[in-house]
């Protein structure tokens, strides 16, 4: 959450989530929406379908957050938002 707020996205975490977003951030109009892991802890095909369902009907980038070890980050995006031009 740090690292998203000093890149100036506004955050909030899903206090105690057993859903599929544990955070909320958004910028500029923009809505993230993440499901954290850690260590060798996976997501299941329920939290993944749930996290897609979230981005569409938000119209948000939905992504799944892997840290491993050594403070290594592996992002994977499971659904990108439409980007209406302006």
């Amino acid at each position: 959450m740090n690292s998203l707020k000093k890149d100036g996205w506004v955050v909030a975490r899903s206090a105690a989530s057993h859903g599929a977003v544990d955070v909320f951030a958004a910028k500029e109009g923009r809505l993230l929406l993440l499901q954290v892991k850690s260590g060798s802890a996976r997501t299941t095909k329920e939290e993944l379908e749930e996290l897609v369902e979230w981005g569409k009907s938000s119209n948000g980038d939905a992504e799944v957050w892997y840290y491993k070890g050594r403070g290594k980050l592996v992002r994977r995006r499971v659904h990108a938002a439409e980007r209406i031009k302006r």
